[in-house]
């Protein structure tokens, strides 16, 4: 089988389409499918093309046995609105050209911009092949709870479009059973929709002792670490979380931010003017390094802001926290509450509200017992959403799409 997947992110950006997309496609070419991803140049979260990649027309380049085209695209930052429309319609473009050179027999685009979905239903019109819509976030709903855009008439706009896509896809692999629940109340029909969750990815991340090394380069040997890897972005609510950080009077906690995205900038700025001594900044780091970081920390925090739409999503980083059997700090309501408290892998505090945080936060730390329960929770969820098991899945319902056409 000859699968074509559009995503504008792929490794060695470390966000997480480009890693649940890797990760899918490189248990596929396992399989015996022939894979070919069509992405842009390295450049998120900060919007610079990586060091050893140049923003050119066209490049193939192959890994793991997936062969991955890379196409040009305006590269903007990963913030303000016009800018970062004419990145997602570029690479639109851009992949939609290079994909008329790909013979393949089915297609794939993923979200959460669904430009890329875009480029492939025109691909699979002109190449009479099925595709599948693979639905990571609901936009623009998403885009609208961050205040992205306010103006009403171009959401709805989107909106419109972004059902027509759903209609025309030969199948929808939603990531939650709450963005399948969205789209079958607003009429999609409920049989071209499958839930195929994120999950751990079991050989990467694992259980560790501390390394030792980055405690004591980092200055935080005997402290209780709580710690954030991923985007700072609008999404995600970190100044709320810095502005708890002031009210907690615990020596022995430390917080350490590992990432770069929008508000970057703004939290450095926001922790300095706040002079917290307990807070560590540090710049993105390369995927293969995150569980050696991740070994260090005693809680991994995954929060969002305060919104309904977000209560449909579940961030990957529960399941790799989960893998490292790091207790989970969780600000994200809904279907993402609901897998933490049936596995006891963590505790959730209401998005956005400080004395809630705090108070869940010294729970998990004042409370070794509760502490190791959760850690054992951690294991038996990491188990059940074992992502090359659930790559697999999807490949069986790729497969299903392919035998009947």
């Amino acid at each position: 089988m000859r699968i074509l997947f559009i995503s504008d992110n792929f490794p060695p950006e470390v966000n997480a389409p480009a890693t649940r997309t890797y990760e899918h496609c490189k248990e596929w070419v396992k399989l015996g499918a022939e894979v070919k991803v069509i992405t842009c140049f390295p450049n998120f979260p900060q919007g610079r093309v990586y060091d050893g990649f140049k923003n050119k027309l066209h490049q193939k380049e192959y890994m793991d046995g997936i062969e991955v085209i890379r196409v040009w695209t305006y590269i903007a930052e990963n913030k303000g609105f016009a800018k970062r429309i004419f990145d997602y319609m570029s690479f639109m473009i851009s992949s939609f050209f290079a994909g008329l050179l790909v013979d393949t027999d089915v297609i794939i685009a993923t979200s959460p911009q669904f430009f890329t979905t875009w480029s492939a239903y025109a691909l699979s019109v002109l190449k009479n092949k099925p595709w599948i819509f693979e639905l990571r976030d609901l936009w623009p709903e998403s885009i609208e709870a961050v205040g992205a855009i306010r103006n009403k008439k171009v959401l709805r706009i989107f909106e419109k479009i972004e059902l027509f896509l759903y209609r025309k896809a030969t199948l929808v692999i939603a990531l939650t059973y709450a963005f399948k629940e969205n789209l079958v109340s607003r009429g999609i029909d409920e049989e071209k929709i499958k839930v195929v969750p994120n999950g751990s990815n079991l050989e990467q991340f694992s259980p560790r002792e501390k390394n030792k090394r980055l405690t004591d380069l980092l200055g935080v040997k005997d402290k209780f670490v709580v710690g954030y890897i991923g985007t700072h972005g609008l999404a995600h609510g970190l100044d709320f979380i810095i502005g708890a950080i002031e009210k907690l009077s615990d020596p022995d906690l430390h917080f350490l931010f590992i990432g770069d995205g929008a508000r970057k900038r703004d939290l450095v700025s926001l922790a300095k003017k706040k002079s917290l001594k307990n807070v560590t900044f540090l710049d993105q780091i390369p995927k293969h390094l995150v569980p050696e970081y991740m070994s260090i920390i005693d809680v991994a925090l995954i929060p969002l802001r305060k919104a309904e739409t977000f209560k449909t999503v579940i961030p990957s980083k529960i399941f790799e926290a989960a893998a490292m059997e790091k207790p989970i700090l969780l600000g994200v309501d809904g279907e993402a509450k609901k897998i933490v408290e049936k596995y006891r892998a963590g505790l959730f505090f209401e998005p956005e509200n400080e004395s809630d945080f705090v108070a869940k936060l010294l729970k998990l730390k004042q409370n070794p017992d509760l502490y190791n329960e959760f850690k054992r929770g951690c294991t038996l969820l990491s188990r059940d959403y074992d992502r090359r098991r659930l790559a697999k899945l999807m490949y069986e319902h790729i497969t299903e799409v392919v035998r009947k056409r």
